[in-house]
C-alpha cells in the first residue's frame, strides 16, 4: 500500500535531471492526482460545514432580505448549496494547487529550495485569500447597500437563492484574482518581458484598465468600483517596486537576443 501510494505522489526534479516526455508526462499525472485529491478532501470538509458557509455569505445582507431568501425550483437550494460548497473547496485547496503546478514548472527554469517555494506560494495564496477577504468585509457590503437601497420606494426587492449565491461568490473570487496584480507584473519582470520602468510610464494605461475592470464586475455602482480601484492602485504601486527589486534582465539586453539580431544582420 505504501509503495503504491509512493508511485501517485509526485517527485521533485533538479533542474539539471534530464526527464524524458514520458517522466514529464508521469508527473504531471501524480501532480494532478494530488490536486484532485486536495478539492474532494475540501469539498467533504466545506459540505460538513454547509450551513455555517450560506449562513457567512447571508451576512452582508440586511436582516429583512436575508431571512426572506427564495428559491423557485425542488432542485435549487441542493444544486446551490453544492456550488457553495465547491467554491469554498477550491478557496481551501488553492495553497495545494498553487504548489503543484509551480514545482512542476519552476525546476524547468530555476533551482529554488524548497522553502523557498513555500515561501512564493504562500505569499500568492495569501494575497488571494486576503483580496477575497477584502471582498467580503468591504466591497461586498457596500455594493449590497446601493444596489437594495436604489428604488426601495418603487420596487419590492426579493431576491433568489442561486442568482445571489452567484453574485456573491463571483465577486469574492474576482476581487481576489485583482489581488494578484503584483504577483503577474513580478512574473512577467522577471521574464524580462515588461520592467519596471516601463511599469511606470504606462500608469496611465494601467489606470485605464483598473477603472475598466472594477466597473465590469458584479455590482457596478460607483462605490463599490473606487473601493475596488484603491486596493488596486496600491498594488500596482508595489507591483512597481517588486519589478524594480527582483525583476530579471529585459530581453532587449540579454546576450541571446542580441546574438540572434547581429545573426539576423549578418545574414542581411
Amino acid at each position: 500500500m505504501a509503495r503504491r501510494m509512493r508511485r501517485l505522489l509526485p517527485r521533485r526534479a533538479g533542474r539539471d535531471e534530464v526527464m524524458s516526455v514520458v517522466d514529464h508526462l508521469d508527473e504531471l499525472r501524480r501532480r494532478l492526482f494530488v490536486a484532485i485529491t486536495a478539492l474532494v478532501v475540501a469539498f467533504i470538509a466545506m459540505y460538513a460545514v454547509h450551513d455555517q458557509l450560506i449562513d457567512a455569505l447571508l451576512t452582508p445582507l440586511p436582516d429583512e432580505i436575508a431571512g426572506t431568501i427564495t428559491t423557485l425550483s425542488p432542485t435549487e437550494p441542493f444544486l446551490t448549496t453544492l456550488k457553495v460548497v465547491f467554491w469554498a473547496a477550491i478557496l481551501v485547496a488553492l495553497p495545494i494547487w498553487l504548489y503543484q503546478l509551480y514545482a512542476y514548472v519552476i525546476p524547468a527554469v530555476s533551482d529554488q529550495s524548497r522553502r523557498k517555494m513555500l515561501g512564493v506560494v504562500s505569499g500568492v495564496a495569501s494575497l488571494f485569500l486576503g483580496g477575497v477577504a477584502f471582498g467580503f468585509f468591504v466591497v461586498l457590503p457596500v455594493a449590497l447597500r446601493f444596489l437594495l437601497g436604489f428604488g426601495d420606494e418603487v420596487f419590492d426587492v426579493q431576491l433568489r437563492a442561486g442568482e445571489y449565491f452567484g453574485f456573491a461568490t463571483t465577486m469574492l473570487l474576482a476581487s481576489g484574482l485583482l489581488f494578484e496584480v503584483p504577483v503577474a507584473m513580478l512574473a512577467f519582470a522577471r521574464m524580462g518581458i515588461l520592467t519596471a520602468e516601463v511599469y511606470r510610464r504606462q500608469w496611465r494605461v494601467a489606470l485605464v484598465v483598473i477603472a475598466f475592470i472594477a466597473a465590469v464586475l458584479p455590482g457596478g455602482d460607483p462605490f463599490s468600483m473606487i473601493l475596488l480601484m484603491i486596493p488596486q492602485v496600491v498594488l500596482y504601486c508595489v507591483g512597481i517596486w517588486l519589478a524594480k527589486v527582483f525583476g530579471g534582465r529585459p530581453l532587449w539586453e540579454r546576450d541571446t537576443w542580441r546574438g540572434d539580431d547581429e545573426e539576423a544582420g549578418t545574414a542581411v
